[in-house]
């Protein structure tokens, strides 16, 4: 019996995205110097990542990243970067994310651009390590961007397959000849929707709409909206500010969780490409129906709001952020009806579109889900007749169909084990948490949601729930950010012995 997996490749892949971690971890450090507040919590991460990497980089020279490799390097990626990312939480020695524990869940939250936070008092807390927290974010949601059209599409079930069907594009990990110019490519698209963000809020200040938007709080919501991560250094969210800030933040939202790659054609002039594309139509198809359903709901039990434009913006907003899992908030909705927050919650399982910085199960696969079983439908009554399945013209494989009704049954399972888990954890440190607040708060981590309903709602926090709950959570952000898989085969002694 021998080790299959190359790990030193892995190892070294992992260290020199570590040995470069030091970029990001200038932004909080120039704040701070700013501000004459501690430099010690990103002065000292900035020298131990760059030794980390730079050693794990010794380990080998070969640099071939073969699957078996791919899969280790994806997971490790994202824990490594959450190791390090807690570091300054714990240095900084202020509120509840000191604590090893919260520092590692907020971490992992971040980079996984879940949004999810433990944080209670944020005035305790410097600017400069909530832009770190930001930062974790916008670097996440870049990350997993350009991992994911790179290798993570490879990996997935059905990723690749769906992603060059939808996107007609051959090979979707080369839109360009090579990798490296891909990165470069999507980098700027990333880059310049985030500067157009922080132009727009900042000149609704400018233009006195948005009084509180000061240009450390347009930088900090652009870095969690595009990103679709949706962590506020304010409290109250995007409830602290205006309705016209509230309004400019959708259309940002919306756009993180559509297909960059469909951008990238966009912006060459290839309008037909959006038009044809099936999986952008249903995308903006459930927004809408949605969005309607949830204001229609408001409206009918009575809404906490005093007009029509007030039920219209929450509902479109709160619709958006959910699907997106950007998890922002415009208000608290934990005081809606139940109906209006049940639809939220479904909400949550659905996803912005593949090849995006989303998270959750993604509309790409609920197209298919849907497609495949209206197609069942029809040769059950019909069995001679042969129906594929297609998208924007396309035949889908049929094992990509199998591995899409896999992956989402799978999804729903780990969903359901997480909601008792949570049940029964909390039960046992009688901290009161109803059936389904335990749900939102299982459904919210492994989608990569962030804010869930009751306790965990979206003027609250998860510092309540105790360690082992919050270190279940932590696994689920992690898991269900690189979509399964990836972990789950490390699992397998297949993997790893001949």
């Amino acid at each position: 019996m021998r080790t299959r997996v190359n790990w030193r490749v892995s190892c070294r892949l992992v260290g020199t995205i570590l040995k470069w971690l030091w970029v990001p971890l200038v932004f909080p450090l120039g704040l701070a110097l700013y501000d004459g507040t501690a430099l010690l919590p990103f002065a000292l991460p900035m020298v131990g990542t760059v030794a980390v990497g730079v050693g794990l980089e010794q380990l080998t020279e070969d640099r071939e990243l073969r699957t078996r490799e791919a899969f280790l390097m994806v997971s490790l990626t994202w824990l490594s970067i959450a190791l390090v990312g807690a570091v300054p939480f714990v240095l900084a020695d202020s509120g509840v994310i000191a604590a090893p524990v919260d520092a590692l869940f907020e971490s992992m939250s971040g980079i996984t651009t879940t949004g999810a936070t433990v944080i209670v008092d944020f005035d305790r807390h410097t600017r400069a390590i909530l832009l770190w927290r930001a930062v974790l974010q916008w670097i996440g949601g870049l990350g997993i961007l350009v991992l994911a059209t790179a290798v993570l599409s490879q990996l997935s079930v059905g990723g690749a397959q769906l992603m060059e069907t939808e996107t007609q594009t051959q090979d979707v990990n080369k839109l360009t000849p090579r990798i490296s110019e891909t990165a470069t490519l999507l980098w700027k698209i990333y880059l310049g929707l985030t500067g157009l963000q922080v132009a727009v809020l900042y000149g609704l200040h400018l233009l006195g709409y948005a009084p509180s938007m000061t240009l450390y709080d347009a930088v900090a919501h652009a870095f969690t909206t595009i990103s679709t991560s949706g962590f506020s250094p304010r409290g109250e969210s995007i409830a602290a500010f205006s309705p016209a800030v509230q309004w400019a933040i959708i259309p940002f939202m919306a756009t993180g969780a559509t297909s960059f790659m469909l951008m990238y054609f966009v912006l060459r002039g290839d309008y037909e490409r959006l038009r044809q594309s099936g999986e952008f139509r249903f995308y903006v198809g459930i927004l809408a129906l949605l969005a309607l359903g949830v204001g229609t709901v408001l409206s009918i039990d009575g809404a906490p709001y005093t007009s029509v434009e007030a039920i219209a913006r929450h509902s479109l907003f709160q619709v958006v952020s959910i699907v997106t899992t950007t998890g922002y908030a415009s208000t608290d909705f934990n005081l809606w009806s139940s109906g209006a927050k049940h639809l939220l919650f479904v909400g949550m399982f659905i996803g912005g579109m593949a090849g995006s910085t989303t998270c959750s199960i993604k509309t790409l696969r609920w197209l298919v889900v849907v497609k495949a079983f209206r197609r069942d439908l029809f040769t059950a009554s019909n069995p001679n007749a042969i129906r594929p399945v297609r998208l924007s013209g396309n035949v889908v494989d049929e094992g990509t169909i199998r591995d899409i009704y896999a992956y989402t049954l799978v999804s729903l399972v780990f969903f359901i084990v997480a909601t008792i888990i949570v049940v029964v954890d909390a039960s046992r440190v009688q901290l009161n948490v109803s059936e389904f607040e335990a749900m939102s708060a299982a459904a919210a981590t492994f989608f990569n949601v962030g804010p869930a309903f009751g306790i965990a709602g979206p003027l609250e926090s998860y510092e309540p729930f105790p360690d082992s709950t919050k270190l279940l959570m932590t696994f689920l952000m992690w898991i269900g950010r690189i979509e399964i898989i990836p972990v789950l085969v490390l699992l397998t002694p297949s993997y790893w012995r001949s």
